[in-house]
């Protein structure tokens, strides 16, 4: 994959080729901030936007999977809650955790997004079908991906993300028809 920023008609044609969307922790799903409490326990804040636009991109038949080199209970418990089945916690090496997601679910690099802010995502964001970074990521990675996100970690870049994917692919407009259809069924 070239390592150069896309135009907007090549990011729709790598987008509408993803079935899996696979994610860092801290700095794209959270702000990146590492917050512990008294007791050494950790507290991370997740977008609801986020949330959102990952159970809206999962229910297209999109896959999405965490990918991260901390281990954190929290993280698991938002992937419950989201749906996530897909779960890659202490994988400091996120090229090879990819790797094993490619192999298990039979999927080609051209059909898999990678969404990482530092170096460790680095190469994964390489290899991957589309990847993206984040405006606040570190300097080197707008240089490497193909696509930036407007918003911050943690402040609705994912959902970003997930509804590019769900345009290029053409399933935005079912999506959205969801919510808007059942506010007009229900008078209001």
């Amino acid at each position: 994959m070239d390592s150069a920023l896309l135009s907007e008609a090549q990011i729709v044609k790598h987008a509408s080729r993803v079935r899996i969307l696979a994610l860092d922790v801290d700095g794209v799903l959270s702000d990146g901030q590492l917050y512990f409490g008294n007791q050494g326990e950790e507290i991370k804040a997740f977008s609801s936007l986020d949330g959102h636009g990952i159970k809206m991109l999962q229910s297209t038949g999109v896959k999405v999977a965490i990918v991260t080199g901390r281990t954190s209970n929290i993280v698991a418990q938002r992937a419950k809650q989201l749906g996530i089945e897909l779960i890659l916690q202490g994988r400091e090496d996120k090229l090879t955790a990819l790797h094993e997601l490619t192999q298990n679910l039979q999927l080609d690099w051209p059909q898999m997004a990678y969404m990482g802010d530092d170096l460790p995502d680095l190469a994964a964001i390489i290899k991957v079908g589309l990847g993206i970074t984040l405006p606040n990521a570190a300097s080197s990675m707008a240089c490497h991906s193909q696509y930036v996100t407007q918003r911050h970690g943690g402040q609705g870049a994912v959902r970003e993300v997930c509804e590019l994917i769900m345009q290029a692919q053409g399933t935005w407009e079912a999506a959205l028809a969801h919510y808007t259809n059942t506010k007009l069924r229900a008078g209001l």
